[in-house]
């Protein structure tokens, strides 16, 4: 019987973990957890990132389409965080936005994404909210609107101002990137870094 208990100390003592053991493995655990999550939620801003660029590729060459098909001038005005399509009033002289539009109406992009443009290699600085398109009277008497032109110009003849744009992400600068040439094939670049 002796026997038996001094095998049951051995046995009992050695079967169970300590309260350390445990704190070790739940924190290697949420370590785990943490990195996974942080992973699936930054693919998901990289998925995010390609899909507002494939956005804007559909609704730029669904305006190169209407322009060709119906004979109008389109221009895209850009904002850090937005963009919006105009229309050529060859009447008026002037720029206005698009009434009833449902596709080329103004687009804002989603939280902690910006825009960035570059026209001939420059760089060009982005408002942050669209202009104004007042109407002005000038000295010949015709309204017209004062010093307003989009960045980009989407032509009838099918062609179009050639630009590279960048979508980036703010938490960590990573970037998807269009490139347009001037007959009007946007790419989209892989993700730089």
């Amino acid at each position: 019987m002796l026997a038996y208990a001094v095998t049951m100390r051995k046995f009992g003592r050695a079967s169970g973990f300590t309260l350390i053991e445990i704190l070790v493995v739940v924190g290697i655990i949420a370590i785990v957890m943490t990195a996974a999550v942080l992973s699936l939620s930054f693919s998901d801003d990289s998925k995010d990132m390609r899909r507002e660029a494939r956005r804007f590729m559909s609704l730029v060459e669904v305006a190169q389409d209407d322009a060709m098909l119906q004979g109008r001038e389109f221009g895209l005005e850009l904002m850090s965080d937005s963009y919006r399509f105009v229309e050529y009033d060859p009447i008026g002289n002037r720029w206005s936005e698009i009434p009833g539009d449902d596709h080329l109406r103004l687009r804002h992009l989603p939280e902690q994404m910006a825009l960035e443009l570059f026209i001939e290699d420059r760089q060009i600085l982005l408002d942050i909210e669209p202009a104004e398109m007042r109407e002005n009277d000038n000295a010949a008497g015709f309204r017209g609107i004062d010093h307003y032109a989009p960045h980009i110009l989407i032509f009838s003849s099918g062609d179009r101002t050639p630009f590279e744009l960048r979508f980036t992400r703010l938490l960590d600068d990573q970037m998807v990137v269009l490139r347009s040439n001037l007959l009007g094939k946007i790419d989209l670049v892989a993700d730089e870094d």
